[in-house]
């Protein structure tokens, strides 16, 4: 790449950032605005910083802002996971589950609730889910090997993901407990609901360290765009870069789905909304992608909470309902490119 290019794109890339973290700014603003009680933007703002009626201090700082602070990481490491993916795998329809890290998070979540232990200790879902999200990275990495191909990585991915699906139908299945099966089923349709800043503090640590992974694969991910063999003559060490990325993509995944349940499609659409604004270069798609997720899943947020249901929409549902009409444009795109 030429100086020249290099001079185009920074301003480029600054302004969309900018833009980018302006509408993150009122998505933000909007999801502590939003909700039963109604409150104005200056008496969210007064209450979170101490001030105003007690009621209003207790609703922003105690219910929003942990819904809020969550569907804002839990975003942002879904774009940055799905950009990433779609980077290291050359494939634009590559998205977080892919690896299995989300379907094993789920069942460690199921695990949980299914012999009652989250009743006893809260934190004992996301923990378990959690671990079910690392359990899958090792499974995966002892199943594709040290060296393993593009192809074998996402065939093991698959095969994990469809042992963590099964698994949690056999729960299911083997329930007697109907409580136990209508909260499994509410909680892997996933939502942000009656979430504390417990939970926030509990999963962002593994979200940072993930996120700080797959950021790092930056310079390797564009190097991949020209090749396995061009990318090892250009220094880049692709089990390394895999297993960086795998091993990111997991931690925050998995600590999403910890809190949230399952939330899906994000990872797939934002990095296809933003990749015509910023071109084909990874690296720099991946940071658009983080503040475009977490636009996205905050607008979703709050919209479940003013469409007018009897009972609030779950966030799985609504991003499902955005992305797959999404993802069948993206086949029917991909086709015609192929004929």
């Amino acid at each position: 790449m030429s100086s020249a290019d290099i001079a185009l794109r920074l301003p480029r890339d600054a302004t969309l950032h900018s833009a980018l973290a302006a509408a993150l700014a009122g998505a933000f603003l909007l999801s502590l605005a939003v909700g039963p009680a109604q409150l104005g933007l200056m008496e969210v703002a007064a209450a979170l910083f101490g001030g105003g009626p007690e009621p209003a201090q207790l609703i922003v700082r105690e219910i929003r802002l942990p819904r809020a602070l969550l569907g804002l990481m839990i975003g942002a490491t879904l774009g940055l996971s799905g950009a990433g993916l779609q980077g290291l795998f050359r494939n634009p329809l590559a998205e977080p589950g892919l690896i299995g890290a989300s379907s094993m998070a789920a069942l460690g979540g199921v695990v949980a609730m299914y012999f009652g232990l989250y009743t006893a200790f809260p934190l004992a879902l996301p923990a378990l889910a959690m671990l079910g999200a690392l359990v899958a990275v090792t499974l995966l990495l002892l199943l594709a090997g040290r060296d393993a191909s593009t192809l074998t990585i996402i065939l093991a991915g698959v095969a994990i993901s469809s042992l963590g699906a099964a698994l949690i139908s056999l729960a299911i299945n083997l329930s007697n407990n109907l409580f136990a099966v209508t909260e499994i089923v509410f909680w892997l349709m996933g939502s942000l609901a009656d979430r504390s800043m417990d939970h926030v503090w509990l999963t962002l640590p593994f979200m940072a360290a993930g996120g700080l992974l797959i950021a790092s694969c930056g310079r390797a991910l564009d190097a991949l765009t020209l090749g396995d063999d061009t990318a090892r003559s250009l220094g880049v060490r692709l089990t390394r870069t895999r297993i960086m990325m795998i091993v990111g993509t997991a931690l925050a995944v998995g600590a999403g789905v910890a809190v949230s349940g399952a939330i899906g499609f994000v990872g797939l659409v934002v990095p296809h909304l933003l990749r015509p604004l910023v071109g084909h270069e990874p690296r720099r798609l991946l940071p658009a992608s983080a503040l475009g997720g977490a636009i996205l899943l905050l607008l979703a947020d709050a919209g479940v909470r003013v469409l007018p249901t009897t009972a609030e929409l779950r966030l799985g549902v609504v991003t499902a309902l955005i992305g797959v009409p999404f993802f069948l444009f993206l086949i029917f795109k991909t086709r015609r490119e192929a004929a």
